[in-house]
């Protein structure tokens, strides 16, 4: 069994901070169809509300057909995965998330349930794995990581 330091707990906080900030500032760029799949891998899966897709692939056809985006994380937790060294990571992320204009920039006819109107609450799970073509990480410092699995779903 394996047990991890308060300096592995500190780690992988700091990596879960990290990758947050970036993934979902990269989501919301006018690049994101190019940089959000390098956070993936060919063997990556990913079930955008309750629609899987494969790899770094799949994840860029899935952008390229999605109108803008302004996500607002509202918190987000990390746990390290015994097995590895550094471990995997997994992240649960909750906030919320704007497609298109907003209410602001649609007509007042579209519908709540629309994709592009009101921010939706969704909820995020992925799993960080490290990636092995990166040099390893010295002492203190964050492993690089890609995303091995990812989890979206809108809660409301």
């Amino acid at each position: 069994m394996s047990v991890f330091t308060s300096s592995d707990i500190e780690i992988a906080a700091r990596a879960a901070d990290q990758f947050t900030r970036l993934y979902y500032h990269t989501y919301d760029s006018d690049s994101r169809s190019d940089d959000i799949p390098n956070f993936y891998r060919s063997t990556s899966t990913v079930t955008w509300n309750g629609t899987g897709y494969q790899g770094s692939e799949g994840v860029k056809s899935m952008m390229e057909r999605m109108p803008p985006t302004k996500h607002e994380v509202q918190s987000y937790d990390c746990h390290p995965i015994p097995g590895n060294q550094p471990p995997s990571l997994m992240i649960t992320v909750s906030g919320t998330v704007t497609h298109g204009k907003g209410p602001a920039g649609n007509p007042a006819s579209t519908p709540r349930s629309s994709l592009e109107g009101q921010p939706r609450v969704f909820s995020q799970t992925f799993m960080l794995v490290p990636d092995p073509t990166a040099p390893p990480a010295k002492p203190g410092e964050v492993a690089k990581y890609y995303v091995g699995a990812d989890a979206m779903r809108f809660v409301g």
